[in-house]
């Protein structure tokens, strides 16, 4: 889709805009032809009748213009504004179609950026276009052509000057692009530096770090800084050498002209017209250094945007694929392995196990063993490189993504809330849920006397990210919201790190009279002992699986798990319970 596209539906308020624009144009270049009139047939000749009739003609066209620039201001903004909206929501449509490998493209700040600076810096131009960068060419070539009209030899020193003074102005175009370019990406960067600062304040704040974020604040906008007014030195130089240039050009038009009405050539207000078309003409180059600044800062912000949109999503459905609905929940993952795009180093290594429908099967492994990356590919938030994962039997890859995520309930490693209340926030796993359904979630997820206790129970509002809640009350609201959509598969991704003991028991005591198939990454043995089995992964590879008795005899990795949680005579009262 090009960013220009988003145009179309609003040809005609800008065919109106435009017609308004040329009459305030047409009206600007009959002027000096009128004041020609009242010169030569007026003032020259003290005709005060003929002096009040062109000039009534101009105080007539002048309120003409008046009205087309309001109305022209009117229009312009009408299509401004709303191709702004437009591109904004298609860039936000966009991003949502994203796969997680795409959105790994683009950093969140740069994304934040081109939705909003880029957006406005192409709309700001889009109205500058309509209002006063189509008329400022169309008054030089008028101008000139008007000059013609009224004295061809004074008006060849403008025709010798222009040509000369735009091909400049495109060699200064094409620069400012690279350099306003250059420009947004330093934006970015700060941008980047205050989203991590603002997520992560209160960790700055635990460790002292604001001299260090100062200091990486200070860096990145220093860098803008620097490089934005190393721009505007190279384009603020473009307007004293266009007035300088035209300037000139007038001394030699009145020089000129001196001689041919001393001659009998020309008369005075011949003089004057073309002076009055050169000012206009200088007027027009005046703009056109204001306009080369924002259409070169505005084609780079379209590049951005476009690139955005032309990103082409990597992860989408087989248009072919039938509806498919999760009935019983049984995962088989058959020689699955899977290395992130870009990447070539595998994170899942020849992949085999099977969850049997209503199973509740636990994952441990060290840090980096790929189990984050084992669960993304169960909903198909990424597609596995080789191998195949099967859902009751069909390949998730064969099948819808959406068919397939809403019958899944999943709670990420980091719990995200919205902002809004507990309330909405449980509404987001399922938009028409009841009050009762909420109710349930929330008991089961253990965080309903909670709830209860806070002023506005379920009206409660929730801050950003959930920063009014403690580690605990945000997974468990997770948890909540995915319980609510009653799933055929639960995926937990070490979603109850924050709990205690005796809460974790309650709440896996709860999950069981759920009729899902149930997955759960943890690092806790007292957690995985509860499953029906344990799968064991280091270095992206299923090491072991079984159950809890079975790998405390057999595995020793599992076995120092054990030991590294309940000590050695933890490990000894494990193996002889089995």
């Amino acid at each position: 889709m090009s960013i220009f596209s988003f145009l179309k539906p609003y040809r005609l308020p800008m065919a109106v805009a435009l017609l308004f624009m040329l009459t305030e144009l047409i009206v600007e270049l009959v002027h000096p032809l009128l004041m020609a009139k009242v010169i030569d047939e007026g003032i020259m000749q003290n005709d005060l009748v003929m002096v009040i009739k062109w000039g009534s003609i101009m105080i007539g066209m002048s309120l003409l213009a008046f009205v087309s620039g309001i109305l022209n201001s009117f229009y312009a903004s009408h299509v401004s504004q709303s191709y702004g909206y437009d591109v904004r929501r298609g860039l936000f449509s966009k991003i949502q179609s994203f796969s997680f490998s795409n959105l790994s493209q683009f950093p969140t700040s740069s994304l934040i950026t081109r939705m909003t600076n880029d957006v406005t810096q192409t709309q700001n131009t889009i109205f500058m276009s309509l209002r006063i960068m189509l008329r400022a060419p169309l008054l030089v070539i008028g101008g000139v052509l008007m000059a013609f009209l009224v004295n061809a030899k004074l008006a060849l020193v403008l025709m010798t000057v222009i040509p000369i003074l735009l091909i400049f102005l495109m060699w200064m175009m094409k620069k400012g692009r690279v350099l306003f370019q250059a420009v947004q990406q330093k934006l970015d960067g700060v941008n980047s530096v205050m989203k991590e600062n603002l997520s992560g304040m209160r960790i700055v704040k635990a460790f002292l770090r604001h001299d260090y974020e100062m200091n990486r604040f200070t860096k990145a906008n220093e860098q803008l800084r620097g490089q934005t007014v190393r721009v505007l030195k190279v384009m603020e130089v473009t307007l004293p050498i266009l007035l300088f240039v035209m300037n000139m050009s007038m001394l030699v038009v009145l020089w000129i002209g001196s001689f041919e009405v001393r001659s009998g050539n020309a008369q005075v207000g011949e003089i004057v017209a073309i002076i009055n078309y050169a000012f206009r003409i200088t007027s027009a180059f005046s703009i056109f250094s204001f306009i080369i600044m924002a259409f070169s800062r505005a084609r780079a912000s379209a590049s951005r945007i476009q690139e955005v949109l032309e990103t082409e999503v990597d992860l989408t459905d087989n248009m072919n694929d039938e509806s498919f609905v999760v009935q019983g929940g049984q995962i088989v993952f058959e020689d699955v392995s899977f290395h992130y795009p870009g990447t070539d180093q595998s994170v899942l290594q020849n992949i085999s196990f099977t969850a049997e429908q209503g199973e509740t099967v636990a994952i441990l492994g060290a840090t980096g063993s790929g189990k984050s990356s084992l669960f993304q590919l169960i909903p198909r938030l990424y597609d596995a490189t080789s191998g195949a994962v099967f859902i009751d039997g069909r390949n998730v890859a064969d099948v819808r993504a959406q068919d397939l995520r809403k019958s899944i309930g999943f709670v990420p490693q980091e719990a995200l809330l919205f902002t809004g209340t507990i309330k909405e926030n449980l509404a987001w796993g399922k938009e028409d849920a009841t009050d009762d359904d909420m109710v349930q979630a929330a008991k089961d997820a253990q965080i309903h006397e909670t709830i209860q206790k806070l002023p506005r129970k379920y009206e409660t509002k929730i801050g950003q990210r959930g920063v009014n809640l403690s580690g605990g009350q945000k997974q468990r609201l997770s948890i909540a919201r995915a319980l609510i959509r009653k799933p055929s598969i639960l995926l937990l991704d070490d979603s109850t790190s924050a709990l205690d003991l005796k809460t974790e028991a309650k709440l896996l005591k709860a999950l069981k009279t759920y009729t899902c198939t149930t997955l759960i990454i943890t690092q806790k043995v007292s957690t995985a002992r509860e499953a029906n089995r344990i799968l064991l992964l280091e270095d992206g590879k299923l090491v072991n699986q079984g159950t809890h008795e079975e790998l405390v005899e057999t595995s020793t990795l599992y076995q120092k798990i054990v030991q590294s949680q309940f000590g050695k005579e933890g490990l000894k009262h494990a193996q002889r319970a089995k």
